[in-house]
């Protein structure tokens, strides 16, 4: 089993800045074999892919609405995943949450959630305007 606990989420105006973090542990976790991703979820929205890390943290995936603004990042030795998120704005208010694939997934296949095995409970980020 590999647990994923979220943090840093918060309130912010637009045009700011937030860094979420994700915890993960777990005695089969590795960092060499999995896909890391980040999600979100608007109120009344569909979960939708924001990012993701493959191959140690050496490929990354955006959606197109985040691209130059977001920026996924791992500290493999310390099992964390991190989301920078610059220029924020209000239509970012999700819930954000962190994945993990047990496979290294394709650049076609990583913005697919159902090829996420473990997820965490999320961190609520509001922009206001």
């Amino acid at each position: 089993q590999v647990q994923l606990v979220e943090s840093g989420g918060g309130l912010v105006q637009a045009g700011g800045s937030l860094r979420l973090s994700c915890a993960a542990s777990g005695r089969t976790f590795n960092t060499y074999t999995y896909t890391m991703g980040w999600f979100r979820q608007a109120p009344g929205k569909e979960r939708e892919f924001v990012a993701a890390s493959r191959w140690k943290g050496t490929t990354t995936d955006y959606a197109d609405s985040v691209k130059g603004r977001f920026t996924i990042s791992s500290d493999n030795a310390k099992n964390m995943v991190y989301l920078q998120m610059n220029s924020l704005k209000p239509e970012d208010t999700a819930v954000y949450v962190c994945a993990a694939a047990t496979v290294v997934l394709t650049s076609t296949t990583v913005f697919r959630e159902e090829r996420y095995d473990y997820w965490g409970q999320g961190t609520q980020v509001t922009v206001s305007s």
